[in-house]
């Protein structure tokens, strides 16, 4: 066994869901054990840690103990055995100068006695780039802490359908959700072909296209518009370095030209449109004023559903240009992704990077990275320190390169119309 000071982690998880995601845990838990360390998992994210103070933690209620019989056959299982939610403790800190504030600081505080509470000595977080930015400041959080105290190391695994992470190639549970979206969208297509119609999908991708491409590649559908894609004519002129804003009226025009482009030189009067749902960012103000907002500042897309706006906005366009009707259906994709049964190579990538996790902790005593893998399943450690602006604590999106491989390869395969 490996010597060492830590006795008992937590594990959570926090943000929306993924396959793949039990993959991690188990792996994570199992590794600890063998370790003989105790492992108990905080359950749905940070909801019950931040009430802390007001009542106990409870057991099966905010936390579960982690052991051979509640992980039991849980790697292939689809959802998260310990529960997720997007409570955010970390919300009133946008700058290194906000731990200074005792209130700003207060929730980061109750989580890490509600973390003592339990006798945990070191953190395991799972989660997306804001569940990163939160292990961050979880960890600045711990330089403040009484002299004399033991401070709690934390790694993070990064975990995204969207795929939109700097420091990793690929994160567990993309493909999965890429061939769930992929599938449906087969189906679409033989739908539309039927009726020569359109499906206008928006698909999951808050801030990067990685899904909405992949989804559209695989799935064979006529075209794909992203964030990436708002540039040049596509952006509207109003648009500032802190603002971009897309110029509507060429995004449906694109639209409508492939359209028009299968009718008139393929023979096809059907297709599927695929949309990465971050495009609703780039809404203007006005189309945006009445649309909720989560913990971390994101516009709810799921009021906004841009399958539907653009499935509209396509058809009269249509039907202006040529006189006459063509049925266009707007749909929203995604969901069913998150929790399918996860596919071979996610099982292996999130099994890697649950041990990755004891790796970093009890093998190599670190603290403040992110657990990422190279080659072949290859693990290596980022800190947050290369992830999280050091100023503003937030993280870096990593986007499709418009010139690169993988955006070229979309481009070759939709509908091949010149703007």
């Amino acid at each position: 066994m490996v010597e060492t000071n830590i006795k008992k982690v937590a594990v959570l998880f926090a943000g929306g869901p993924a396959p793949a995601a039990n993959a991690v845990i188990s792996c994570c838990a199992e590794s600890f054990m063998r370790a003989g360390v105790e492992v108990v998992g905080i359950k749905h994210g940070y909801s019950g840690l931040v009430e802390f103070g007001d009542r106990p933690m409870e057991l099966d209620k905010d936390y579960m103990v982690l052991d051979r019989t509640t992980l039991t056959r849980t790697r292939n299982r689809g959802g998260i055995i310990i529960g997720t939610a997007r409570t955010n403790p970390g919300k009133f800190i946008s700058s290194p100068a906000d731990f200074n504030d005792k209130e700003k600081v207060a929730p980061l505080k109750t989580v890490d006695a509600a973390l003592r509470s339990l006798g945990v000595d070191a953190l395991v977080s799972i989660g997306g780039d804001d569940t990163l930015k939160t292990a961050n400041k979880f960890k600045l959080y711990q330089d403040t802490v009484p002299e004399g105290t033991p401070k709690i190391p934390v790694v993070h695994v990064p975990k995204t359908i969207d795929n939109d992470y700097s420091g990793i190639d690929f994160t567990f549970g993309y493909f999965t959700a890429v061939e769930v979206l992929a599938a449906e969208i087969r189906n679409l297509v033989a739908d539309a072909e039927a009726g020569r119609s359109y499906f206008m999908v928006e698909t999951m991708g808050r801030s990067a296209g990685w899904l909405a491409y992949g989804a559209s590649i695989a799935g064979e559908a006529s075209l794909v518009i992203s964030v990436e894609d708002i540039a040049g004519k596509l952006l509207d002129p109003s648009s500032t370095d802190e603002r971009r804003v897309m110029n509507v009226d060429e995004v449906v025009g694109r639209i409508v030209r492939a359209m028009r482009h299968r009718e008139e030189v393929d023979g096809k009067e059907f297709g599927v449109v695929v949309l990465a749902e971050g495009l609703a960012e780039y809404l203007s103000d006005e189309l945006l004023a009445d649309i909720p907002r989560d913990d971390h500042g994101h516009i709810s897309v799921a009021h906004v559903d841009l399958g539907k706006m653009f499935a509209k906005l396509a058809a009269a366009e249509y039907e202006k240009q040529t006189g006459g009707k063509r049925k266009i259906t707007g749909l929203q994709l995604g969901y069913e992704s998150r929790c399918a049964r996860p596919q071979a190579f996610d099982v292996m990538l999130g099994s890697q990077l649950g041990v990755g996790a004891y790796r970093a902790l009890l093998e190599e005593g670190r603290n403040g990275v992110m657990v990422s893998v190279v080659g072949q399943l290859d693990l290596h450690y980022v800190p947050f320190e290369e992830l999280v602006d050091p100023n503003n604590l937030v993280t870096k999106v990593r986007f499709i390169a418009p010139d690169s491989d993988f955006h070229k390869l979309a481009r070759f395969l939709e509908t091949n119309i010149t703007d």
